[in-house]
């Protein structure tokens, strides 16, 4: 089976013991998989005025990423007010 750079990176730390397993497995996917499901239930709209030309950054910079660019905006907003 041939593996990818990133996949050989992976298995390298699993091996060497860099990956350890989580304690408590089950709470610990629980915990994250909430926290998943509100991230991604939206429910307000919000209208925001900004320049043409950071307007065209963002959706060539999403497209990049191909996302749409109202999503790359929210994850760009939600990353700052989050630290």
């Amino acid at each position: 089976m041939k593996l990818t750079t990133e996949e050989q990176a992976i298995l390298a730390a699993v091996e060497t013991g860099e990956w350890r397993s989580v304690q408590k497995l089950k709470e610990e996917t629980a915990a994250y998989r909430t926290a998943a499901k509100a991230a991604q239930h939206k429910d307000k709209r919000v209208n925001i005025r900004m320049t043409e030309s950071d307007l065209v950054r963002f959706k060539r910079k999403a497209a990049e990423e191909g996302l749409p660019y109202q999503t790359l905006m929210s994850s760009v907003l939600h990353k700052y007010i989050n630290g």
